[in-house]
């Protein structure tokens, strides 16, 4: 699940998300001018999204950065937490957003007033938006599998994407037709599109803070392969949670029989265990606590 694959997709997240937030600013840049003389408002909350997707990037290169940071004495698991809350910026970004893209359109469809559109205008710089933004999702397409905070950049450049598709739609139907209202149902639809991406990008969040089970993980299959190890007579007290999207931490009891712990098995087990959560469940941080058959335990929980 760690292996990258070759070519510039290989390369580190930060790099990615460099030459994406590249790619997005000059993209953006060509929208705001295009939106200014071509008069789309689509075109103008695309740019919108393009701006806000730029300080996304931004906020998640700066978080990667951190993440990377060494343990130490005060956070011992590092710092991989700053991940989680960029991608939580990133998530209360698109909400806002589609917000004031919402507002916007419905002004502009109930009182189009003598709005006049560009369409020729408008469809070439929805097209140049749509490849760019093809382009940079190709790009953070394999690392956000793996990264929480990748993936909020991802997710953002994928809205940018449909976006574009829908403001070229509007751009057609105003070149073929003259309805200028295609200008502003194709911003509505712009906001339709971003509030279940940043809903769901915020639930992941408050599943990773509230240190939830990671998605796809089950406590019952993993106790079920810890008691089939020889020598282990229960598990309990198990937990799993992840400090981002990519980094699950396992921890649990387990009782061994006594003469499995008399004749110096301990150090095997525990390498059997270990190496079991890392090749069946991808789980590189996993700590035991063995116990004896006759241990009581007076405050187990699972």
């Amino acid at each position: 699940m760690h292996d990258h694959p070759p070519g510039i997709r290989g390369t580190g997240n930060r790099r990615l998300l460099g030459i994406s937030l590249a790619i997005t600013s000059v993209v953006m840049i060509v929208q705001i001018v295009g939106a200014v003389l071509s008069g789309s408002l689509a075109l103008l909350a695309d740019a919108a999204h393009m701006f806000t997707d730029a300080a996304a990037l931004v906020i998640a290169l700066v978080a990667s950065i951190v993440a990377a940071r060494p343990a130490n004495d005060r956070r011992t698991f590092g710092f991989q937490r700053a991940e989680v809350f960029g991608a939580a910026v990133n998530g209360v970004i698109l909400v806002a957003l589609s917000i004031w893209v919402a507002i916007e359109g419905i002004q502009r469809l109930l009182v189009p007033g003598e709005v006049e559109v560009a369409g020729g205008l408008m469809l070439v710089v929805a097209i140049v938006g749509l490849v760019a933004n093809a382009v940079a999702m190709w790009l953070l397409s394999a690392a956000q599998r793996t990264s929480i905070n990748v993936r909020g950049a991802y997710l953002e450049v994928m809205g940018d994407l449909l976006g574009s598709a829908a403001v070229i739609v509007a751009a057609i139907i105003i070149i073929t037709t003259g309805w200028v209202q295609a200008d502003a149902i194709a911003s509505l639809l712009i906001a339709a599109m971003i509030i279940p991406r940043a809903i769901t990008l915020l639930r992941e969040v408050v599943s990773v803070l509230s240190e939830s089970t990671p998605t796809g993980m089950h406590v019952t299959e993993i106790r079920d392969h810890i008691l089939a190890t020889p020598g282990v007579v229960d598990c309990h007290d198990v937990h799993v949670w992840q400090l981002t999207r990519g980094a699950p931490v396992f921890t649990a009891h387990v009782v061994v029989d006594d003469t499995t712990l008399a004749d110096g098995g301990a150090g095997p087990i525990l390498q059997r265990l270990q190496s079991c959560l890392s090749e069946h469940f991808d789980v590189e941080h996993s700590t035991f606590q063995l116990e004896p058959a006759g241990h009581v335990e007076n405050d187990a929980h699972a």
